[in-house]
């Protein structure tokens, strides 16, 4: 036994060898995940500001003034024009000069002193949904604040909704981003690094002399995945450090909770690499391969888009996808310290997955070293 784990230990000390000394290798450690966890920590954002906004108010009286102003106050939009005529509106918004149009008609301030019900449009431009829809929200915030504050003393004031977040007390975009770029980025280092592990002995006709060795092709096997192991834990808890450290993200699950979820996770993809590896004859194809996962991976995760919201069958697939997983843990652990029935329910089935495809790594091999 003891001559077994030597044997390990000298082909795990010659991949990290390996994996230092190529340069491609060494950059793909270092730069994907510093500049993917900057682009998006610091870019990519649900929050939506400074609407490019162009204001048509056909009433000019006092009452649409303040509501105009508190429009144009508001950092979520952003004046850049004052229209004088409706035919003004459709240029503005086909051109993308305004993303959205603001119009008080002519009786607006009559209808209010009437104790009518005064007409305000928004009109967005649907071919951004996403800004659109949530400029709708601030708009009706605005609007709802504004008649709020219109209403004469004694008169019957309309329900108010009270709107408490939890989890997420501010809604910051970043505590829902940064969080899931622990798995994902991991995903991406540990699975190129063992889709490479073998490919790379191939490419430079070291395999077969790997083979003549008293090696055995599971000692071998074992020896290419544990720097993916170690490399992937040492990434995934420098980025979850990073995001409580740097990022000011709360943590408040438990650190070996989040150690277990993530060895189980990394053993999963490390199943899915190795797969990809025993399969691909260069470098370049086990890239191709790789990338070929991770994509549908990401997009089937939960990340940017609910599962729920997806296709029955589309939510099917996901169910093989270790990171729509890992993705629940995380999110649960840094904003709900997420209890152990919530954690042990997304476990099982990445260790489900890091049974088969490691199981299938391994019958790939050796039916490739035969």
């Amino acid at each position: 036994m003891k001559d077994v784990w030597r044997r390990i230990l000298a082909v795990v000390t010659r991949e990290f060898i390996a994996i230092w000394a190529d340069r491609r290798t060494r950059a793909i450690l270092i730069v994907p995940p510093v500049m993917q966890l900057l682009v998006f920590s610091y870019a990519a954002t649900f929050e939506v500001s400074d609407v490019a906004l162009a204001v048509l108010n056909q009433d000019g009286g006092t009452e649409s003034r303040a509501l105009v102003a508190a429009f144009t106050a508001s950092p979520a939009f952003a004046p850049v024009a004052r229209l004088q005529s409706e035919r003004e509106i459709a240029p503005v918004i086909d051109s993308a000069m305004a993303k959205a149009v603001l119009h008080v008609g002519p009786t607006f301030g009559a209808d209010l002193a009437a104790g009518r019900q005064a007409a305000v449009q928004l009109i967005v431009d649907g071919r951004h949904s996403n800004t659109a829809l949530v400029a709708l929200g601030y708009a009706g915030e605005i609007v709802g604040a504004f008649s709020a504050a219109q209403a004469k003393p004694g008169s019957l004031q309309p329900p108010r909704l009270v709107v408490r977040a939890w989890f997420n007390p501010n809604l910051s975009s970043r505590w829902f981003i940064v969080p899931a770029l622990v798995a994902i980025l991991t995903l991406v280092i540990t699975t190129v690094i063992a889709a490479l592990s073998v490919a790379r002995e191939r490419e430079l006709g070291t395999f077969e002399q790997l083979l003549m060795t008293p090696l055995r092709p599971l000692e071998l096997l074992i020896g290419k995945t544990m720097p993916a192991l170690i490399i992937g834990y040492i990434e995934g808890l420098g980025i979850a450090g990073t995001a409580v450290w740097v990022f000011g993200i709360p943590f408040r699950g438990s650190v070996a909770v989040l150690a277990v979820a993530l060895a189980v996770f990394l053993l999963s993809i490390i199943g899915i690499g190795l797969m990809v590896s025993a399969l691909a004859r260069t470098q370049q194809q086990a890239i191709t391969g790789a990338f070929a996962f991770l994509m549908p991976a990401v997009i089937l995760s939960g990340f940017a888009t609910p599962v729920a919201n997806m296709p029955k069958a589309i939510q099917a697939l996901t169910l093989i996808n270790p990171l729509r997983y890992m993705l629940v843990i995380l999110r649960g652990l840094f904003l709900q310290d997420a209890p152990w029935e919530l954690v042990a329910a997304n476990l099982w089935p990445m260790a489900i997955i890091g049974l088969v495809t490691g199981s299938a790594a391994t019958w790939l091999f050796r039916r490739r070293v035969a």
